[in-house]
């Protein structure tokens, strides 16, 4: 099984899971109420635990001084897909930028590419109940994991088996800059992706392809990742006849 990679981004810095409880948390005020790093890694790891999940590599990244914290979770459920793994990716903030989340996501064996999905995530302020609600929120996001495991394979089959010509693909990266999925400044990247890919497993001429294209291209900005993916897959699935398929 492949290490769990987390792409570092602005200066992050990544830790060891052990590390996470030494991060000093803020002093709660009336309406806001920051929740210790480790306390959301050890709560997702409950909620899998009661799902039947194992967490079987992790990583962990820490930014602005410990304020802002990042970490990836792959997880299996007994199936095993030798391409690709389930990845759950969790932020957390003590500096109010960003709400407590979770994300369903997958990364492919042979690049460490990631993609995050929409269909199953949690965002939860840090106001005065987060402690008490923190528990329900998470067990009820990773409870759904399983429903989505067969839902993903189906996705990728699909993108595998619908074939793109270059003036198919072409236009697909314009739409993708229209749809937010990467500014014009990473087009050079996929286009240079779909002609010479850096990996053998995307010379087909399909929608996976040109998919690990992009997110090859999207290396780099992990708080950025999750919203990119997720436009990206919306893009993918109309092409592939998958659209309203959430």
């Amino acid at each position: 099984m492949n290490k769990c990679n987390l792409i570092l981004h602005c200066g992050a810095k990544s830790v060891e899971r052990s590390a996470l409880p030494h991060v000093p948390t803020p002093i709660a005020t009336e309406t806001w109420t920051p929740i210790p790093h480790h306390r959301l890694v050890e709560q997702v790891e409950h909620a899998l635990n009661l799902s039947r999940l194992t967490v079987v590599s992790q990583a962990h990244a820490l930014t602005h001084c410990g304020a802002r914290y990042f970490g990836l979770l792959q997880v299996q459920n007994g199936h095993a897909s030798p391409d690709y793994s389930w990845v759950l990716g969790l932020r957390n903030s003590h500096d109010k930028r960003f709400p407590a989340g979770l994300v369903v996501g997958w990364s492919v064996f042979v690049c460490d590419n990631l993609a995050f999905s929409g269909e199953v995530q949690l965002n939860r302020k840090h106001t005065a109940n987060i402690v008490r609600d923190l528990p329900m929120l998470t067990e009820r996001a990773v409870g759904q994991l399983t429903e989505r495991w067969h839902a993903q394979d189906t996705r990728i089959a699909r993108y595998r088996e619908t074939a793109l010509d270059d003036t198919q693909a072409h236009d697909l990266m314009i739409r993708a800059v229209d749809v937010g999925v990467c500014p014009v400044s990473t087009l050079p990247k996929v286009i240079n992706e779909w002609r010479r890919p850096t990996m053998a497993a995307f010379q087909p001429r399909n929608v996976w392809s040109l998919f690990n294209g992009f997110t090859e291209a999207l290396k780099g900005n992990l708080p950025l990742l999750p919203a990119r993916t997720q436009a990206l897959h919306g893009l993918m699935d109309a092409t592939a006849g998958l659209a309203g398929r959430n």
